[in-house]
């Protein structure tokens, strides 16, 4: 008998609580502060913006974080928006104070009843495992997406909602919107080189990796607001690249490997990329041994695919046991990259994201060659 009345005790302080919580707001008008959020979101995202630019954090690192705060400014604005007119209204009105009394009265009364009809207290207690491991309620990206898609139907000249879905419809590869999204932030927000570059990268997905004169336009603006703007100058390399010029390309991409900062992530891709247009750089970096060149140098074009297939499968094989060698997954994407087996190339890069997973580094720079090498989607 006792241990059930302090049971009850225990649901009656937690349902006076709950009023508590209800009642309060009610009772007592309270100021907004939301646009104290609004300014607070808007520095965070001025701050990724900087350490981007100086190499703290990542490409992928700095979208994702964009993309979180975006989510939470949108938020933030129309709660400011429907609070404004309220904040303005002085003391509680005698509306607030009948629903508060009626909470305090029917709040109790009502959970009772509704646990009596729709409750199941002679289940057993479901393991914290179980929990953790059963269905959620999350929605789905493409759901998010919506949701953001109707804001923007409602308030077409919000910019910060379409800087929030512009990296959005590029990780989902529908490109011709994410150039549409990000040529609506530049025209409601402002220019600067994030943006024109961020239009740019848009501009040649959607063209299927090619560096068209719209996107060549948008990189060099970029470039014009920021010279040392990291992204704007790869693709002027890449550019350059795609035009014949390749001593031009292979000099922009030396210039931003060395002045990389320690440890930044992007370099792989630009050392992929160099290795393209200077046969020394591609001599330096890791390859076939010298027996394995010997040996290829008398077989047929046939037999040397076979034994650049074989050389592949051995590293696949080495990774299933030393699967922490991020080197090694690299070289393995970039192979089959090679060998013209995307597919392959994508599934490798899964297996190597699913081995790293504890190893936030290493996936970033995994992130980073699958997007320079155009895996994505």
């Amino acid at each position: 008998m006792l241990p059930s009345m302090i049971q009850w005790l225990v649901f009656a302080l937690l349902t006076a609580a709950a009023i508590f919580v209800v009642v309060w707001p009610l009772w007592h008008a309270r100021p907004a502060s939301a646009a104290d959020d609004v300014a607070v979101y808007q520095d965070q995202l001025e701050e990724i913006a900087r350490d981007q630019s100086m190499g703290l954090i990542g490409e992928a690192e700095a979208e994702a974080a964009r993309i979180e705060i975006s989510r939470r400014l949108l938020a933030a604005s129309e709660d400011t928006q429907r609070v404004a007119p309220a904040a303005q209204t002085a003391g509680p009105s005698w509306r607030r104070r009948a629903v508060a009394i009626i909470a305090i009265a029917g709040l109790p009364i009502e959970a009772g009843g509704l646990y009596a009809v729709l409750g199941s207290p002679g289940l057993p207690d479901q393991p914290l495992t179980a929990r953790l491991h059963g269905p959620t309620n999350n929605p789905s990206i493409d759901g998010l997406v919506a949701q953001v898609e109707s804001h923007l139907e409602r308030k077409p000249e919000d910019g910060r909602g379409w800087e929030v879905l512009g990296p959005v419809y590029m990780r989902l590869g529908r490109f011709d919107d994410a150039v549409r999204a990000r040529r609506n932030a530049l025209r409601l927000l402002g220019d600067s080189a994030e943006r024109e570059a961020d239009l740019g990268e848009a501009l040649v997905a959607s063209s299927s990796g090619v560096v068209t004169a719209d996107a060549k336009s948008a990189f060099e603006r970029a470039l014009q607001l920021d010279p040392h703007h990291v992204k704007s100058r790869f693709y002027a390399g890449l550019a350059a690249e795609q035009d014949g010029r390749r001593e031009e390309a292979a000099a922009t991409w030396r210039g931003l490997l060395e002045q990389a900062p320690k440890g930044a992530v992007w370099t792989e891709v630009v050392k992929q990329s160099l290795a393209r247009v200077d046969q020394a750089f591609a001599a330096s970096l890791p390859g076939p041994s010298a027996d394995d060149v010997a040996a290829a140098a008398d077989l047929t074009p046939e037999q040397r695919l076979r034994m650049v297939h074989t050389m592949v499968e051995r590293l696949a094989a080495r990774l299933a046991q030393d699967r922490s060698d991020i080197e090694g997954w690299l070289q393995l994407v970039r192979s089959y990259v090679v060998l013209g087996e995307r597919d392959k190339a994508r599934e490798a890069a899964a297996e190597a994201q699913k081995a790293l997973a504890g190893e936030p580094d290493k996936v970033r720079r995994l992130e980073d060659l699958v997007k320079g090498l155009g895996l994505e989607g």
